[in-house]
């Protein structure tokens, strides 16, 4: 039972007991992505195709799939490998006065960590309450660890186009083709994805910041100071853009451009 007088002792309301999930092992890292393959369909291919230059706009994490497996021969650590999905637009120039048409495509990066997150084989029970019928009894499940990946926006580094027979093997060590993009994320495109080494292949190079946690649910002790009450209240807003540019602050800075700190100096560092 949680020493409520040790709580008080110290400040706290209370102390109970919560069931929450734990972070056993993190890690950051950021991946400079070299020459990551985009895949289109088969009708943005044809387009591609007809490339002279190509010029990457920006790009997006789509999803990501993760696999969490123990390994067998160290004790509470996890491999956890992680496939990433980018949606890259891509503006496709065919040539000098031609304009240039704007197009999507999958990109995929594949990554693999290894974290703690400590021992553990028990099975567990729950039910969910209806009043006035039998509890509903939901599947049993192991209170394995969870990842959890969380990925900042995407950096366009460069981009280039090359013919297939020109063109090298991919420099971020993925094995992966179109046949491992999901039939999810196919069916948003409306086509089929091409794999054919015929034409001509987008090479791309993105910056990705990732963190990777490996969490297990966990029942800790913790103070509790008071319930949290908000202390803003509810306001209605106006749907009248005058009352919205009338809270607006006046843009002095546009009328007199603020002076720069570092303004006059040369290479040499003289004024």
């Amino acid at each position: 039972m949680p020493d409520n007088n040790f709580a008080r002792e110290n400040g706290c309301r209370e102390a109970v007991c919560i069931d929450a999930g734990r972070v056993y092992d993190s890690c950051s890292d950021k991946d400079c992505l070299e020459d990551l393959r985009v895949y289109f369909t088969e009708r943005d291919q044809m387009i591609v195709d007809h490339a002279v230059s190509v010029r990457a706009k920006k790009a997006e994490v789509l999803t990501t799939y993760i696999d969490v497996e123990a390994l067998p021969f160290n004790r509470g650590y996890y491999s956890c490998d992680l496939t990433f999905f980018f949606e890259i637009q891509v503006e496709v120039y065919a040539g000098h006065g031609v304009p240039c048409t704007v197009v999507n495509g999958i990109g995929i990066f594949e990554k693999k960590v290894i974290l703690y997150g400590s021992e553990g084989n028990v099975r567990v029970f729950n039910s969910e309450f209806r009043d006035d019928a039998p509890d509903r009894q939901e599947m049993p499940t192991r209170n394995a660890p969870r990842c959890s990946v969380q990925v900042a926006e995407p950096i366009v580094l460069s981009a280039r186009v090359v013919d297939a027979c020109e063109c090298g093997c991919c420099s971020c060590d993925c094995c992966c083709n179109c046949s491992c993009i999901p039939e999810c994320i196919t069916r948003r495109y409306g086509g089929n994805f091409c794999d054919d080494n015929n034409g001509k292949i987008v090479y791309v190079t993105i910056g990705i910041f990732t963190i990777v946690q490996l969490i297990r649910n966990v029942q800790m002790l913790v103070p509790v100071y008071d319930y949290c009450m908000p202390s803003k209240e509810c306001c209605p807003t106006s749907d009248n853009p005058c009352d919205l540019f009338r809270k607006m602050c006046f843009p002095v800075e546009e009328f007199f451009p603020p002076k720069s700190e570092g303004h006059g100096c040369d290479c040499d560092g003289e004024r």
